[in-house]
């Protein structure tokens, strides 16, 4: 029941204006005993693991989104070596994970959503992802919200796509149709040995913004999807386990890969929860 009321909540809640007012909020310094009241409350009702944090002490972030992307230990998330070896780009669990069918991706309980409108709507965009493998992850409140790189790669594309803040949580998975194809998201499309890598951070219900080392805080754009390209001195590499962007507030990250570029590590499975840089597939089929 209370599952069915959260859902129907979503949809007549404002979600941009709630979510754009949390994301000042979170990001407003001049406030610190409200701040560090918010900060201890969050971190004892989620059971936040500071002693992973290179700053420890939750109070000691000028702001609540400076303490939810805060860095982590240096060696504490050992990236998985070998140029062969494809690793989880971050802390979360596995939503879901397998082979997409045609233009489908698998979502929850028979759900699913479509990998055209995932990309931005573009065909051509899309097409070297037919019938390849996809891997979605889920951050929890409690997570690390920095994402990395799972193979080395250069930007080729960034697309922000407009769209709903639904929550990602696994209910709303199993019950709002095309999610993720339908939030707000940043698709980032990289070049690597393994072929094109798409990874698609999504927004939701309470998401401050996206940020990305090459473009800042990805502003939203009413004018609709907007597309980036990186080439010549613009285009920039990444090496495996490098940070290519974080979650001012939480939320998803969908991976696809090309047919026959890389295979899932048997262990890796839905509800399964991973770390970043522990191995996740084997680059070739």
């Amino acid at each position: 029941m209370f599952d069915k009321l959260f859902i129907l909540s979503q949809y007549v809640t404002p979600q941009l204006a709630v979510s754009r007012l949390a994301g000042r909020l979170a990001d407003n310094d001049q406030n610190p005993a409200l701040k560090n009241r918010v900060v201890k409350w969050f971190v004892k009702r989620y059971g936040v693991d500071m002693s992973e944090a290179a700053e420890p002490d939750p109070t000691a972030y000028p702001s609540f989104n400076e303490f939810f992307t805060r860095a982590l230990k240096p060696g504490i998330r050992p990236v998985a070596e070998g140029d062969n070896t494809f690793v989880s780009p971050v802390d979360g669990a596995i939503s879901q994970l397998g082979q997409v069918s045609g233009d489908r991706i698998f979502q929850a309980k028979g759900q699913s959503f479509s990998l055209i409108e995932l990309l931005g709507g573009d065909t051509q965009r899309a097409e070297a992802f037919n019938e390849g493998v996809f891997s979605t992850i889920y951050l929890s409140p409690k997570d690390y919200h920095r994402i990395h790189m799972p193979l080395a790669g250069k930007l080729r594309e960034m697309v922000y796509v407009p769209g709903k803040l639904f929550s990602v949580n696994p209910a709303t998975a199993e019950n709002v149709p095309n999610l993720f194809a339908r939030n707000e998201r940043v698709v980032c499309i990289f070049d690597t040995a393994a072929g094109p890598m798409a990874l698609v951070l999504v927004g939701a219900m309470i998401v401050g913004s996206v940020e990305t080392p090459w473009a800042g805080v990805v502003a939203p754009n009413s004018s609709g999807v907007k597309a980036i390209t990186y080439e010549g001195e613009s285009a920039i590499s990444f090496a495996k386990g490098e940070e290519m962007g974080r979650f001012r507030l939480g939320s998803t990250v969908v991976m696809v890969m090309p047919k026959g570029s890389v295979s899932w590590d048997a262990e890796q499975i839905a509800g399964k929860r991973v770390r970043m840089g522990e191995a996740f597939g084997k680059v070739g089929a």
